[in-house]
């Protein structure tokens, strides 16, 4: 896994700024962030936006989700496309 991980393209810079359209596979939370909103697809509940995953995320957690929107009100993350 540590070698896929943007050998497919160029990983994407997550900061405060809403990130919307995207297609990670991988989401690397490199400082602790507090994500304000977040859409995952292909979840098995059907859920668009799970409010669960709205809270803080510790540095170096690695959200393995299909997620096509992001938005930190703090922190720092990178993001790995499909």
């Amino acid at each position: 896994l540590k070698e896929q991980l943007g050998k497919k393209s160029k990983p994407f810079l997550i900061s405060t700024s809403a990130v919307t359209s995207q297609d990670f596979y991988a989401v690397h939370f490199v400082t602790e962030s507090v994500i304000n909103a977040i859409s995952v697809s292909d979840l098995e509940s059907g859920s668009a936006n799970p409010a669960i995953l709205r809270t803080t995320i510790a540095a170096g957690t690695v959200l393995f989700l299909n997620i096509t929107d992001i938005t930190l009100t703090s922190g720092v993350a990178v993001g790995y496309s499909n």
